[in-house]
């Protein structure tokens, strides 16, 4: 059937005249896939309208099903099921529906299923389900934990994913891969109809395997609808009036300050970006200090941030009461504030595609030009900047690789349809199979995970309280209300430290805090939340009570995983830029005329490095020796990222110290690392090769690193997600340390008893696949194997040297105040010399 000689075409097509708009190419071409009742993965640039891509196709396909009755159709069912990371999504994506919808005079509602949805509007949903349902994966795992969820979905026609790229590198991806097999499989059982599956994606550089892991419950090859459109960016760096030639990590951006505050004047509205909810904190306090007049007017928002004031901050960004917003990657995705004319990116965004993502929050129109600062936090991000806007123009986006056999979320799963009709084991491992996560799990592994639900297995059998599930009429059953009211309150993948509510002792809550860090504090001590100055009062059933404070010694909050690490897009990228850098210092200043001005503004800076020491080319690896009254300093410069760096520094590490009876400490930056030690340390021309041979890597990562102490943290966010320890359950919440212990005591269990336990065995590979990235590892060990390594011993720090041993000075845990003063008088005696 041709789209243009549907009803539905004409409707709409009407709408859009009316709007004086037309839609994009991309968008009639979903819209005829969806008619032919094709699933596929539409690509396109942020604020491009690739909601209405799959949004509209749905109405296009109800009304092309009721020419006649359309308007007036009432209680559809369910028809469209749009699943979404973030629940700051849903409500901005139902208000745009619900704008259409009432234009073309249509009886569909809308309905929202996250954690704030409400128990009165569940129940309603469940009497009657909306046309449109938006759903986080954790909210559609708990439909799945009721009793005939199979109903709700047998009048479903389309299933929409949006932010796949988001979804897909995480076991959040695999739960979404896990529900749309089951309800594909059970809506077939009822409907006769499968029901379309699209994903919405922004950005990934694997669009094909992307698709493939999405329709693989479909056994379909589906489409690629990917927009030809380019969003045009423009990137401009705010550069300080001074570089630094001994730059060091975080200091600069606060002291630039004053260079945003005319860049917010001259704007509508400004989402300025942080990387880390403690330095949000500051920095929406310091924009304060540096311009009161934006009292009322700039706003605070991220995920630790109390819900009903994240949503405030929402509605005032698009009805423009805001001048700006310091935020997080709470605001990275997909929603639509028209007013945001302005982005800065304070300090590196560590990746491509997170770049462009957060720049298109601006210009949030097809036609408009997406504006984006970069302001660095030390001089060497600058070079960061260049390589960022070379990557742009070169479209070099970062690809997500798809989990695979996350037994944790398996029995997360099993445990969730068992709370609600059961299961019949073998129909679903096959069922299961069809998962582009689990489709190499061997049937051994499906029978061990069985077996471990239904009583513990081989380690816990003899412990009731693993013992589950009952075999009723063919089926697998949790028939004990307590088991089932735990499992549903700890459905998700998500596990955090414990996070507690902070609320002011005169009433009203304010925002989230993690135990860790305010079991630190004394009642007394001043911190900062919300963009408010408080003073803790007690803790009190896990509540954190607080007044106003007035003090000015006040704590930034931490919050655990603070530090990105660079991509190897990034990386990669990184290096050729120095390898540019490298070409004109070698060829005296007449090139730098045509470098980026970012470059250019770091001439000196580069002029310094080379004349102590090198600028290393992108086939070249730069080792410096230095001595310091600290001791002997190895600087390694692979540019491959902090968390590459951490693992290939234990190595070398390891290796030299198989030959010489030497002890380290190591530092790290995503440009290089440092190995510190009391004694000269024996690297030179005849011995640094073999340091990076690829023979015995395996065996080395294993040795020098602790994987045992690592598989032993990983292990608890996975005995968290598969439900061998419970962290909330009715009237309860365990502390984190108890968490830990629990899971150690669970860990050293399955050493002994089970060793070949599939969760342990999960839990070594994510240590290697996730923390140490065991293949960009061996690349970039291959790749130096290739390279000229090049050792130089500078007379004093070199630039690149330096922040790196800067961050290595925390070693000695001075506290902040004491750091600063050192590293300034460091820098001071540097440029004496």
């Amino acid at each position: 059937m041709n789209l243009q000689e549907t009803k539905g075409y004409a409707v709409l097509n009407d709408w859009f005249a009316s709007k004086s708009i037309r839609p994009f190419a991309f968008q009639e071409e979903t819209w005829q896939h969806l008619l032919q009742g094709e699933s596929g993965l539409v690509n396109a640039p942020t604020g491009c309208g690739k909601t209405f891509s799959v949004f509209i196709g749905a109405l296009i396909q109800f009304i092309n099903n009721h020419p006649d009755s359309y308007a007036t159709k009432k209680n559809n069912g369910l028809q469209l099921l749009w699943v979404t990371p973030l629940r700051a999504l849903a409500k901005d994506i139902g208000r745009a529906m619900e704008e259409v919808i009432q234009s073309l005079g249509l009886q569909w509602k809308v309905g929202i299923r996250n954690g704030d949805t409400t128990a009165a509007d569940r129940a309603k949903q469940k009497r009657q389900m909306p046309e449109v349902l938006i759903i986080t994966p954790e909210s559609l795992h708990l439909l799945l934990a009721q009793k005939g969820y199979a109903e709700l979905f047998q009048s479903l026609k389309i299933i929409a994913v949006d932010e796949w790229h988001e979804l897909m590198g995480g076991k959040r991806g695999v739960q979404v891969e896990l529900a749309l097999n089951r309800i594909v499989n059970s809506q077939w059982s009822m409907a006769k109809t499968k029901p379309s599956v699209w994903g919405i994606s922004a950005t990934i550089g694997n669009l094909e395997e992307a698709k493939e892991v999405l329709l693989a419950t479909l056994n379909k090859s589906g489409v690629i609808v990917k927009a030809e459109m380019y969003k045009k960016i423009e990137v401009e760096s705010i550069l300080p009036d001074e570089i630094e030639k001994y730059p060091w990590a975080g200091h600069l951006g606060i002291t630039l300050i004053h260079k945003i505050i005319p860049i917010i004047e001259q704007s509508t509205t400004t989402l300025i970006f942080i990387n880390t909810r403690g330095m949000s904190e500051r920095w929406y306090q310091e924009l304060l200090n540096h311009a009161p007049e934006l009292a009322g007017a700039i706003a605070l928002h991220h995920g630790s941030i109390e819900q009903e004031l994240r949503l405030w901050v929402e509605e005032a960004l698009h009805t423009a009461k805001l001048k700006a917003v310091v935020c997080t990657a709470s605001l990275d995705l997909g929603v639509d504030f028209r007013p945001v004319e302005t982005v800065i990116q304070v300090g590196s965004p560590k990746g491509v595609s997170r770049f462009l993502q957060r720049a298109g929050r601006s210009g949030h129109s097809p036609d408009a030009v997406s504006k984006i600062y970069f302001l660095p936090t030390h001089s060497l991000e600058l070079v960061e900047a260049a390589a960022l806007k070379d990557a742009i123009k070169e479209q070099m986006v970062e690809s997500k690789d798809p989990m695979l056999l996350c037994f944790d979320v398996l029995i997360q799963y099993l445990n969730t349809l068992a709370v609600s009709d059961g299961f019949a084991p073998d129909e679903l491992y096959h069922e299961v199979k069809q998962t582009f996560c689990f489709r190499e799990m061997t049937e051994e592994e499906w029978d061990e995970v069985v077996a471990f639900i239904v009583d513990g297995g081989k380690a816990l059998q003899q412990y009731d309280d693993y013992k589950k599930m009952e075999f009723i009429g063919g089926r697998y059953k949790i028939t004990s209300r307590r088991i089932a009211m735990r499992h549903r309150l700890n459905i998700g993948t998500i596990v955090s430290d414990l996070m507690l509510k902070v609320k002011m002792a005169s009433g009203g809550y304010i925002g989230m805090i993690e135990e860790y860090f305010i079991t630190k504090l004394q009642p007394g001590d001043s911190f900062i939340i919300a963009g408010r100055n408080v003073e803790l009062v007690q803790i009190k059933d896990m509540t954190v009570l607080v007044k106003k404070s007035t003090s000015k010694k006040t704590i930034v909050p931490s919050w655990n995983g603070g530090r990105m690490s660079l991509t190897a897009n990034l990386g990669r990228k990184l290096r050729e830029t120095f390898n540019e850098v490298s070409g004109h210092n070698l060829s005296g200043n007449s090139k730098w005329s045509d470098s980026s001005p970012e470059l250019q503004h770091l001439q000196s800076l580069f002029e310094l490095q080379q004349q102590l020491s090198h600028i290393p080319k992108d086939d070249e690896l730069l080792i410096e020796h230095h001595e310091s009254k600290d001791g002997y300093h190895l600087l390694v410069y692979p540019f491959e990222g902090r968390q590459i760096h951490e693992a290939m520094s234990a190595i070398l590490a390891y290796r030299i110290g198989k030959q010489y009876p030497l002890t380290f400490s190591i530092a790290m930056n995503d440009y290089g690392f440092e190995l510190l030690s009391d004694q000269p340390i024996p690297v030179d021309d005849t011995n640094a090769a073999c340091l990076f041979s690829m023979e015995g890597l395996t065996a080395d990562m294993q040795r020098s690193v602790n994987a045992t102490e690592m598989a032993r943290r990983k292990f608890r966010d996975i005995a968290v997600i598969g439900g061998l320890i419970v962290q909330t359950a009715p009237g309860e919440q365990k502390k984190a340390r108890h968490l830990q212990a629990s899971a150690s005591l669970l860990f050293n269990v399955f050493s002994e008893y089970d060793s070949k336990n599939v969760l342990l065995r999960q839990a070594y590979q994510e240590v290697f696949d996730q923390q140490m990235e065991e293949v960009r590892l061996r690349e970039a060990f291959q790749r130096i194997n290739r390279s000229n390594i090049i050792i130089t011993v500078p007379s004093k720090f070199t630039p690149l040297s330096f922040p790196i041993i800067a961050d290595g000075l925390n070693r000695n845990n001075l506290s902040t105040e004491k750091l600063e003063d050192r590293i300034r008088r460091m820098q001071e005696q540097l440029n004496k010399k």
